[in-house]
């Protein structure tokens, strides 16, 4: 499985504690986040996850900002793109069971690193459940 990954600098120990685990499982990640915590624009890597997930040149994506809110907004301009903001395991579930989102938004302000990692280890093990989840789904994109 492939995975982008972008970070601003709330986000730096989460992201790299996030690939090391992915890493393990034997997913193949896109980095493009901030390696430092000196203050960058989140933008700027919420669009390069957000392309590659819009294009499905990768399976899913994860942000990490503080609020998280940031790049969800950012994240969800794109046709393609779901991007929950999660803080939970049980939201989590929801944003995989109900709505097929395929970015998980984590704010590394109000998460600690294993409760992002436990959120993480839910998104991959979570399926979409179709149905009349489907039907609503086809009813957000505006384009």
């Amino acid at each position: 499985m492939t995975i982008s990954i972008g970070n601003d600098h709330a986000g730096t120990d989460y992201k790299q504690a996030i690939v090391k685990q992915l890493e393990a499982k034997g997913f193949t990640i896109n980095n493009y986040g901030t390696d430092s915590f000196d203050s960058v624009d989140y933008p700027d890597f919420a669009h390069k996850v957000s392309k590659d997930v819009d294009a499905k040149k990768v399976d899913f994506g994860i942000l990490i900002c503080g609020s998280a809110n940031g790049v969800a907004m950012t994240a969800n301009k794109y046709a393609n793109v779901r991007a929950g903001l999660c803080w939970t395991k049980e939201i989590v579930e929801l944003i995989r069971q109900h709505n097929n989102a395929n970015i998980l938004c984590i704010p590394a302000r109000f998460t600690s690193i294993p409760q992002a990692l436990a959120m993480v280890e839910t998104f991959f093990n979570t399926e979409f459940e179709g149905g009349r989840h489907q039907n609503r789904i086809d009813k957000i994109t505006c384009m």
